[in-house]
């Protein structure tokens, strides 16, 4: 049995330390685009929604969220992939931004390449080469 309905994801909720240095990332850097921002002053904290083709990432600003530890790989979401077409196109861009991007590693079970890179506050971030 399966939830009537159930689809594709949806959203992704991170929150971060730094709003404006994830906000630049997440937007700027890796093309997100802005459907709306929302100050939520109650909360003394933002809310950003960001398309990507497929589903949005939800930012979170909160005022002294506690680290969230990564290494050892902690129990939790292990981390966030993105798809891309051309793997070698897509790390030169982050390199180019300054963003440093692990060696090219091969997935045993699937074939294709991959690496990881970390957004701002170190989330482990993927990218996974899928041909079409």
């Amino acid at each position: 049995m399966a939830v009537p309905g159930l689809g594709g994801v949806h959203h992704i909720a991170i929150i971060c330390s730094n709003y404006e240095v994830s906000k630049h990332f997440y937007t700027e850097v890796l093309g997100g685009k802005v459907i709306a921002e929302t100050l939520r002053e109650a909360r003394s904290s933002y809310k950003l929604d960001v398309a990507f083709d497929g589903f949005e990432v939800e930012l979170f600003s909160f005022p002294n969220p506690p680290s969230r530890p990564s290494k050892p790989e902690a129990q939790g979401l292990r981390h966030l992939a993105f798809k891309v077409s051309i793997l070698d196109e897509a790390i030169d861009y982050l390199v180019s931004n300054n963003i440093l991007v692990e060696p090219v590693r091969v997935d045993e079970l699937t074939g294709n390449r991959f690496t990881f890179f970390q957004d701002p506050d170190g989330l482990p971030l993927e990218l996974v080469e899928c041909k079409p």
